[in-house]
């Protein structure tokens, strides 16, 4: 399975997350699986997203797309996100 990671700060979370929702079919639509959102314990304005998608040139299509562009500077992103295309190699307990 193929995974992308995405660590990014924003203004106000309240601000962001309903528009992170409100993407959700545009990103299933585009071969996301499930996305995991954490938010650090030090710094409440830092968000990591941990997506399962369903292979990797679906996953670069979407993040570099202009509507996420646009939805990304409508939920009031600080800078650029930093993102990483990762691919699954194995899973272990503990």
């Amino acid at each position: 399975m193929q995974y992308v990671l995405i660590i990014h700060k924003i203004e106000d979370y309240d601000k962001w997350r309903p528009v992170f929702d409100e993407h959700m079919e545009s990103r299933r639509d585009s071969g996301s699986k499930e996305a995991h959102v954490f938010r650090s314990a030090d710094d409440p304005d830092q968000i990591v997203i941990l997506y399962k998608w369903d292979n990797l040139d679906n996953a670069r299509k979407f993040f570099a797309s202009s509507d996420l562009k646009a939805k990304m500077e409508s939920a009031g992103l600080k800078g650029m996100p930093n993102i990483h295309f990762l691919e699954g190699i194995g899973k272990t307990t503990a």
